[in-house]
């Protein structure tokens, strides 16, 4: 049932939706005999229930309950933290015997609340399972456990000479288990792709207890329905990831980044094409950053790239970061590139600053990367992650501030902005819309005006953050009935008790 809580803290047009079919899910609650149950599975330390036997406080389990922006909300009276496969199967097993609903939870670092409960789930935390279970040194292929932090396994690659490929903002606390259910995309997809062709094999609990191992380090297996694939992407769904074989990539030798500011976004998508020419192979990252979004990243300490005059000329900005084999080699190729910028009869930027020492290289990524801290400091964010074409991005970002305009909400008290950054490489827009306070109103003027002018463009209502129960709603913008119909008989294939994550992905 839902609390009082759930009911205010889910966006307006997800509850209202969620609300008509909670009832016709019967889901049972945790009971003292389910947690003792749970105590002889796992470790005392790894219990976390307000009932009896174990009787935590309930301010313990708010991190688990809650989102990280304070939107969603959950009253689960259960938390789990098993360290190994064999427990989260024998959790999984008895939940599904019980009719026990289940939140498979990572980092819980998502933007669209698939990561919390929404009825009173058990939380299954997987922070406990964080071991790097085998490392190749040739092939760069490392397998380790989902709950390992990202960052840590980047760390644990540099000894080694390699990176992992997928780097985000939430690197210090995100999982990579949870990335792979996300299917995250990171800042850097433009060089090294997204986890559909990275992550070679999967180790997953599926919603009756059994272990799928498809955990293998083949970089090419033609046998057949490439089953891990159903589970990248899947938030959780139609099972427990536990285990991710990876390919990491060989360090660069040299890295570079270069932030320019230009006149106007007409040049961004030529300037894009330049930078490729002639950049090519040592070109890893590509990111747009309107003239708000900079702004709004100086002002609340994130750093500086130019002086204000520079700043003052420009519309937009870009920051491009090469990665290569040998420092010399790479310099010349991107002082080239500026030289022939600034040296055209139609100069594409105005000015740009180059990065000098590894300082200023993490400098100028602080601006790109502060962006969200700064938006969360600034107001309450509407965030919509979407994927629509790189030249229609301006147009998105101007469209949704006059229709907000023309609603009388463009205010200090209400909508204090708009704007826009993300990736140019795969065309993913970050909209964000800053507002003094969630309200109805706001969120009814944004919704589903943003999914329908997504859809106009052909576009996806989710690039890399996932559907989560924000987005369940609008799901039909982006996939046909055919194909959520199809996406349905996968989950009743899965999941015929419905326990994996109820009420997330579809509506």
């Amino acid at each position: 049932m839902f609390t009082r809580s759930v009911a205010h803290r889910i966006p307006l047009r997800a509850f209202k939706r969620w609300a008509h079919t909670t009832p016709t899910m019967n889901y049972r609650s945790v009971t003292e005999e389910d947690v003792a149950h749970f105590a002889k599975i796992l470790a005392p330390s790894s219990v976390l229930s307000t009932l009896a036997p174990v009787s935590t406080p309930a301010s313990e389990l708010s991190i688990y309950n809650n989102d990280w922006m304070n939107k969603y909300h959950g009253k689960s009276t259960t938390v789990l933290r098993p360290k190994t496969t064999k427990e989260v199967s024998e959790i999984v097993k008895w939940c599904n015997e019980r009719r026990i609903a289940i939140v498979p939870q990572g980092g819980n670092t998502g933007l669209v609340g698939g990561g919390v409960p929404i009825i009173d789930e058990v939380i299954l935390n997987l922070g406990n399972m964080n071991k790097i279970r085998s490392f190749d040194p040739v092939s760069g292929i490392i397998v380790a456990d989902s709950g390992c932090v990202l960052e840590a396994m980047s760390e644990y690659l540099v000894p080694h000479h390699y990176i992992m490929p997928l780097d985000l903002g939430a690197k210090g606390s995100c999982q990579i288990g949870g990335n792979v259910s996300t299917n995250a995309g990171g800042l850097r997809l433009l060089r090294y792709g997204s986890l559909h062709g990275s992550v070679l094999g999967l180790e997953v609990v599926l919603p009756d207890g059994t272990i799928l191992d498809q955990l293998s380090t083949l970089r090419k297996d033609n046998t057949g329905y490439d089953l891990k694939q159903l589970f990248i992407g899947a938030e959780g769904t139609l099972g427990v990831v536990t285990g991710v074989s990876i390919l990491s990539a060989p360090a660069p030798n040299a890295s570079s980044n270069v932030m320019l500011a230009l006149p106007k976004y007409e040049n961004v998508l030529p300037l894009f094409r330049e930078v490729k020419r002639q950049l090519s192979e040592i070109l890893s990252a590509f990111e747009f950053i309107d003239r708000r979004a900079y702004e709004l990243a100086v002002k609340h300490g994130q750093g500086r790239a130019l002086n204000d005059e520079d700043v003052e000329g420009a519309e937009c900005f870009v920051l491009v970061e090469t990665s290569g084999g040998k420092r010399e080699h790479d310099e010349e190729k991107l002082n080239t590139l500026l030289e022939s910028l600034m040296e055209a009869d139609e100069p594409l930027i105005n000015t740009g600053v180059l990065s000098q020492s590894p300082l200023q290289f993490s400098q100028l990524w602080a601006i790109r990367e502060g962006i969200t801290e700064a938006v969360s400091k600034e107001g309450k964010a509407y965030k919509y992650d979407i994927s629509i074409p790189v030249a229609s991005f301006k147009t998105v970002v101007d469209t949704t501030r006059d229709h907000l305009q023309s609603k009388g909400l463009l205010r200090d008290d209400a909508v204090k902005h708009v704007v826009g950054y993300g990736h140019v490489g795969d065309g993913n827009l970050h909209l964000n819309i800053v507002a003094a306070e969630y309200s109805p109103e706001i969120e009814s003027a944004l919704e589903p005006f943003v999914y329908e002018l997504v859809q106009s463009y052909k576009g996806s209502v989710s690039a890399e953050h996932g559907i989560g129960v924000m987005k369940t709603h609008a799901l039909q913008y982006s996939k046909n009935a055919t194909s959520i119909d199809l996406m349905r008989r996968i989950k009743t294939l899965f999941d015929p008790n419905g326990i994996m994550n109820p009420g997330k992905v579809l509506p």
